[in-house]
């Protein structure tokens, strides 16, 4: 089956920077709901569109195509009282870009440094300014199911749907359908 518009695929990759140097391998492969439904970067489903299982390319992603442009707006610098202990590099947490504006999207803050009365946050996500070389081989591709046209991603490959924030309406019951793996 080739990879179209409601197919979902089954993709092995290893994601490098632009020298080279291996940043992730995967151990599963990443399964997503192809045709726009954000499950992947635009890019990649451009290549993978028209493509079959065992189908191999590398392809290189400019961060405008990936994480962005790093912002340097986006590192903030916190009182040390604000946060729990013990408080370590590489820990993360979530708020909001400019402190009491509810009406902003929460953003993902990793410590990158701590001093004795200052924490300093980057809420970049950590690949963003890079450019990225992703090898990937398609590993399987099946026609979606209604569910997950409906919801717009893969459900788990087990079958059974999981849960976020966003499918208030899905219930708790198991789906069915074929797995992948």
């Amino acid at each position: 089956m080739k990879i179209a518009k409601n197919t979902v695929v089954s993709v092995a990759y290893k994601l490098s920077d632009a020298q080279g140097n291996l940043i992730e391998e995967s151990d599963e492969p990443m399964v997503y709901l192809h045709g726009g439904y954000d499950g992947t970067f635009p890019k990649i489903e451009e290549e993978l569109d028209g493509r079959e299982p065992g189908f191999q390319t590398q392809i290189q992603l400019e961060p405008q195509d990936a994480f962005g442009e790093y912002d340097p707006e986006l590192v903030k610098i916190e009182p040390r009282e604000r946060f729990p202990e013990p408080l370590e590099v590489g820990m993360q947490f979530e708020g909001t870009p400019e402190e009491g504006d509810e009406d902003l999207d929460t953003m993902i803050y990793t410590v990158t440094d701590v001093a004795e009365d200052k924490v300093v946050l980057d809420g970049n996500h950590p690949l963003a300014g890079m450019a990225l070389r992703f090898a990937l081989t398609v590993k399987e591709v099946r026609e979606a199911t209604e569910d997950e046209i409906q919801h717009e991603h893969a459900h788990g490959a087990d079958g059974l749907e999981v849960l976020d924030d966003d499918d208030e309406d899905d219930d708790l019951e198991p789906k069915s359908g074929p797995t992948l793996h």
